[in-house]
């Protein structure tokens, strides 16, 4: 199954490394990010992370928002992945 992952951080140095290792080391497996600071949200990263994995994603949502950096995280499933 794909999910994404709709994040928001602090910038702060190494918070993406932390967030994808958070989520290969819950077993899925990161297929795309985009994202860029948000000038009008106080430079903060608002981030859009497409994952695979078999897991249930509130797993790994609970484990991310444990993340000293993370502001806020939603997943949104996109169906089975291709």
């Amino acid at each position: 199954m794909q999910y994404r992952l709709d994040l928001v951080l602090h910038p702060a140095e190494g918070a993406l490394l932390r967030v994808i290792g958070m989520a290969e080391r819950r077993g899925f497996a990161p297929r795309a990010i985009h994202g860029a600071p948000d000038a009008q949200d106080q430079g903060r990263w608002h981030l859009q992370l497409v994952v695979d994995g078999t897991r249930p994603p509130e797993t790994l949502c609970r484990q991310i928002e444990k993340i000293y950096d993370c502001i806020s995280v939603q997943v949104t499933a996109l169906g089975v992945a291709a």
